[in-house]
Parts: C-alpha cells; sequence; structure tokens
C-alpha cells in the first residue's frame, strides 16, 4: 500500500560503481535524524554504535530529504491517510504562523526610536 507517496521513486541517488562503504539503509538514517531532533543533542555526538550511521551520514541524509520534499510528501500522504479513516480531530486542530503566513505581515510597526541619550553616571570604577 503506498499512501499516496510513490514507492517506486526513490530519493536514493544511484549506487556509485566505487568500492566502499554501503549505504546506511533510509530506516536508519531515519531514526537517527529523529534521535538528533528529539533529545537535541549535536549531530556530530551522535553514536554509530546506536546502528544509525554517523551524524554527518544523517545529516546530508536529512538535508538531501529536504532539498527533495521528502517531508511534504510525507506529510500528505499522512494527512490523506488520515482523512481516509477520518482520524483528523478538527476540534483540536490549531493553526499558527509556521503553517498559514499572517495576513497582517505587511502592517508590522515602526521600530520605535530612542527618546535620549542615557545621561546616567558611570558605576564604573577607575
Amino acid at each position: 500500500m503506498s499512501y499516496g507517496v510513490s514507492s517506486s521513486r526513490s530519493c536514493q541517488p544511484t549506487p556509485s560503481p566505487k568500492c566502499g562503504r554501503p549505504r546506511l539503509s533510509d530506516r536508519a538514517a531515519l531514526t537517527g535524524i529523529l534521535l538528533v531532533l528529539k533529545t537535541g543533542i549535536f549531530w556530530e555526538y551522535l553514536s554509530q554504535q546506536l546502528g544509525c550511521g554517523s551524524g554527518m551520514t544523517c545529516w546530508r541524509r536529512l538535508r538531501d530529504w529536504q532539498q527533495a520534499d521528502v517531508w511534504q510528501r510525507l506529510h500528505q500522504a499522512m494527512l490523506h491517510r488520515m482523512r481516509e479513516y477520518d482520524q483528523i480531530h478538527w476540534e483540536r486542530a490549531s493553526v499558527d504562523s509556521a503553517s498559514v503566513p499572517s495576513p497582517m505581515a505587511a502592517h508590522l510597526p515602526a521600530a520605535i526610536p530612542p527618546i535620549a541619550a542615557n545621561s546616567a553616571a558611570s558605576t564604573f570604577m577607575r
């Protein structure tokens, strides 16, 4: 079952004929990405012993997936699947500026200039 994201389309580049390390699986890379994003650790602190590959590998895969709109397609597929089974609870939904631009964005107030220079005596001892 495809859920709106074609399984025949892949975000993976064609394998290189060179010898070297095998490509880290998408599942392992996703696990590493989610671990970094959830815990807030630095990419370079992601341990390869967890089976997620290196932090740099996961960061590159995240970058590649962002450029290929994988997250947008995944979000649309999840929404489609949830609508299909009536699983979106609209009474609990909210909209914020991260998903919908503000209609008042063009009418931001100007910065208020300072009234006068600070004339208080310095308390710094020389």
